[in-house]
């Protein structure tokens, strides 16, 4: 649909779901095609309040803050990885109650340059350990034909463990599924961590994530992981995602790094952030071209100059 010679008669409405796996310059290619059509951005690893009002400030944002009527917490355990046999034996106690799970690892095959466990070498070694139960194998190098073919059998339960990547992070719906192990988990960003999180507890039972992490993890790794496990709240998670790795350049396609204020703290200004926001719209409302405040638009030029053409949608 992105693509340049796939043209709307009247575009009048864009639904982007999951809107974080989609880059800036893929939301922005879509939009352009119509003429100023509504868009409705969907995501549940949602950005800060305080960036919300800088990213989106001319937009309304709504808020599903509930989880559905039945569901429990899922409990999230920070787990070192000599301890991996102890996951294993309780892996077993969940899979003799007809329950299912999820193994996810950060690489598909075997890499002589990191040292980290893959997908198609831990399954020969997960079946033999699980084949009572039967083990599944699911990566991106399948054809969609195969994918599809592997999540019906899960569904189906011909076998309840399934070793994957990360393809697994959306989309998937398991109600059986209540434990998630996840290896390497400093290899991943917290909205993947949270997104496969979301793939277990999806029905009454009280579901399990593990997250297996190196002995050689540094204290502040380690540290940022023990918040994530401690919150279930995406908002919650993605403050603490702010924090780590900074909001991304606003203005543009860069998703990381903190953006170059110097009068207000991103993190711990959002009275002062909501004081501006409050200023742009009363000007722009009086005066939405700038033409009586063209001091103001030059230096929006002069600093942003190019990657202003990332806002003309």
């Amino acid at each position: 649909m992105i693509q340049d010679d796939v043209i709307f008669k009247n575009l009048g409405l864009v639904v982007i779901d999951e809107q974080h796996r989609f880059g800036v310059k893929q939301r922005l290619s879509l939009i352009n095609k119509g003429k100023m059509p509504d868009i409705l951005f969907m995501t549940a690893t949602p950005i800060p309040r305080t960036l919300a009002m800088t990213l989106y400030g001319d937009l309304d944002v709504s808020l599903i803050t509930e989880m559905p009527s039945g569901r429990k917490k899922v409990k999230t355990v920070l787990v070192k990885e000599n301890k991996i046999n102890e996951i294993y034996k309780f892996i077993e106690k969940e899979l003799a109650s007809e329950n299912q799970v999820f193994f996810v690892y950060p690489l598909i095959e075997e890499s002589e340059v990191l040292d980290l466990k893959a997908a198609t070498e831990m399954y020969e070694i997960l079946k033999e350990r699980f084949k009572k139960y039967g083990v599944g194998l699911l990566h991106g190098k399948m054809s969609s034909g195969e994918k599809n073919d592997i999540m019906e059998k899960f569904v189906n339960k011909e076998f309840n463990v399934l070793i994957s990547t990360t393809v697994i992070e959306v989309g998937v719906d398991i109600p059986d599924a209540t434990v998630m192990v996840i290896e390497h988990a400093e290899r991943f960003g917290l909205s993947q961590l949270h997104q496969l999180r979301g793939r277990v507890g999806r029905s009454k039972k009280q579901a399990y994530c593990f997250l297996i992490v190196s002995q050689k993890v540094s204290s502040e790794t380690r540290e940022k992981l023990r918040k994530f496990a401690d919150t279930t709240n995406g908002f919650e998670v993605s403050e603490i995602d702010l924090q780590w790795r900074g909001p991304g350049k606003f203005f543009g396609t860069e998703q990381h790094g903190l953006p170059d204020f110097k009068f207000i703290d991103i993190l711990n200004d959002p009275e002062l952030i909501e004081k501006a926001r409050r200023d742009v719209l009363e000007i722009l409302k009086k005066d939405p071209e700038l033409k009586n405040h063209k001091s103001l638009k030059n230096e929006i030029y002069r600093r942003y100059g190019k990657s202003l053409k990332m806002l003309e949608a």
